[in-house]
């Protein structure tokens, strides 16, 4: 609220509204009120509770409830550490909790909890598990109390898809805006979430850090690197002693392997404040990048015993503990990263990837099924899919999650080749061989030198091809980029002189002529069609 205030012109004294009026219940609990607020400030929780009991006011029973709350938080969390393994941790409870539900739920009944103290109530019921209520009482006190953040934010994590956000009755109010914005971007809806951002500047907020901090993050989440790497480093000139976020800058300076900028981000970071989660990821993503995992790893489990709920850190230590190559310390890593946030695609696509390492193909499909389920347009969750697909056989699934891969935009350039090796081995060379010829390309179209293996691959492929269907022209030029390559150079020869050698003869002896050793026997030239397939143009392709 004070960043949004800051981020708005400065209002004149007569428009400043007047400080909130006392109600008589307020004055005669004014006193141990703030006994007890400065207890509970120094994190003496019991203390304040028991300075609060028998208090009537609205504020003071919300002071005596919530201190309760983190008195059974911190008693919970102190046990979490002393616990010796990580199957103990999930048993550890926060033993406060039915009694506080019982509590509230008395006072919810008879209509006499206010915004703050429904919020603590929604909070209850989530850590008990039981979401529908949940769901409906943080509702209620967004009704009752539009401008507390944190029932808005404690609604985001308990909706999981579009559809439920239709069915909530929210408070028409300029918060809703603030928090539709910040769903979208959980639920990976970028475009709805950016409009939202740019309306919410043009209404005034267009200093706002946190606004400009969420489009950074919403870039980061489409993939859109090098657009959220200058807002970001916009961010940091206009706030540069904020910690927040700072977490996701350094994901997207380890993906660009920036090392000098990640190495200041992470001194800099460091004296400011090194006991921040945020600070503790910055250096563990550092030292990933220096390829020093153990060192990562620890560095991601001091940030969690900051907060054992942060989720950036449980999806980044099941990173590093796949790199030590220890999938059982991964696969519970990113379990926690799913029990804190479901919908953490990381995590259920780094469970896939661990489950592929044990060769579990079935685990991995379901997992790398939610990972998609989050990301539909994510071609890497698509081409992991494909593959899953075709190591239980079913090929069909495997072509369709390649083909979609490539339509939605693939990244990694390898969705095409994957469909085109499937169509050979299904015997299926006309569709191979389109998809080799789009693959080529899609790889020199980038202008990249791209020191792709599959090229080598796509290029003896289309030879041979060309070669069965008697186009000596369009199989020779191949031929001949095959033999700029050291692994299909020796075949790219044998492959020009066979053609030279059925040229010299001319056409009439060359239906008499073995095929070459290295061409699959089903590609025979009787049962492709010759003329559909476009000649490829390699006129402009130069490896």
């Amino acid at each position: 609220a004070a960043e949004l205030a800051f981020a708005l012109e400065p209002l004149p004294l007569s428009e400043l509204p007047p400080p909130p009026v006392l109600t008589e219940e307020d004055a005669r609990d004014l006193d141990a009120y703030t006994l007890a607020k400065s207890y509970f400030d120094l994190k003496e929780y019991d203390r304040a509770a028991y300075f609060l009991r028998g208090c009537k006011s609205q504020k003071a029973y919300f002071l005596y409830m919530y201190s309760r709350y983190l008195s059974g938080e911190k008693k919970k969390d102190d046990e979490t550490v002393d616990s010796l393994g990580p199957l103990e941790k999930g048993q550890v409870k926060n033993e406060a909790l039915r009694e506080l539900r019982v509590e509230l739920s008395k006072k919810h009944k008879a209509q006499e909890l206010d915004g703050f103290g429904l919020y603590l109530y929604g909070v209850v019921l989530r850590k008990l598990d039981l979401v529908k209520e949940a769901i409906d009482v943080f509702v209620e006190a967004a009704h009752v109390l539009p401008l507390h953040w944190g029932a808005w934010l404690e609604l985001c994590n308990l909706i999981t898809d579009k559809e439920m956000l239709k069915f909530l009755s929210l408070p028409d109010t300029w918060m809703k805006e603030f928090f539709l914005a910040h769903i979208y971007t959980e639920l990976q809806l970028i475009e709805e979430a950016l409009q939202k951002y740019q309306s919410l500047i043009d209404a005034g907020f267009s200093k706002s850090t946190y606004i400009i901090s969420q489009i950074a993050v919403a870039y980061h989440n489409i993939r859109d690197i090098d657009k959220a790497l200058s807002i970001f480093n916009e961010l940091r000139k206009q706030d540069p002693y904020r910690i927040e976020n700072m977490d996701t800058f350094s994901n997207l300076l380890y993906v660009r392997s920036m090392k000098p900028e990640l190495s200041y981000l992470a001194h800099n970071l460091c004296e400011i404040d090194k006991y921040r989660v945020e600070t503790c990821c910055v250096i563990g993503n550092y030292y990933s990048l220096r390829s020093q995992h153990e060192k990562a790893a620890l560095y991601f489990q001091r940030a969690l015993k900051l907060n054992p709920r942060y989720l950036g850190a449980w999806t980044l230590m099941g990173h590093e503990y796949m790199e030590m190559k220890n999938t059982s310390a991964a696969i519970q890593a990113y379990r926690h990263a799913i029990e804190v946030n479901k919908r953490d695609y990381r995590a259920w696509y780094g469970l896939g990837q661990t489950y592929e390492i044990l060769k579990m193909p079935f685990y991995c499909l379901y997992y790398y099924r939610r990972a998609h389920q989050l990301r539909p347009n994510d071609s890497r969750m698509l081409v992991a899919l494909g593959e899953c697909y075709e190591k239980l056989n079913q090929l069909v699934e495997a072509k369709k999650c390649y083909w979609r891969a490539y339509a939605v935009g693939d990244v990694e350039k390898m969705a095409l080749v994957k469909l085109a090796k499937l169509h050979e081995q299904l015997n299926e060379s006309e569709q191979a061989a389109q998809c080799y010829i789009k693959y080529i390309q899609d790889i020199y179209s980038c202008g990249e030198v791209v020191e792709h293996l599959e090229v080598s691959t796509a290029f003896r492929y289309l030879a041979q091809y060309y070669f069965k269907c008697k186009l000596w022209d369009e199989a020779s030029a191949c031929a001949q980029k095959c033999c700029a390559f050291n692994d299909t150079r020796e075949e790219g020869k044998a492959l020009l002189r066979q053609i030279l050698q059925l040229r010299n003869q001319g056409e009439t002896s060359s239906t008499d002529v073995a095929s070459p050793y290295f061409l699959p026997a089903s590609l025979s030239a009787n049962n492709t069609p010759t003329r559909r397939i476009p000649p490829l143009n390699l006129s402009s392709v130069t490896p």
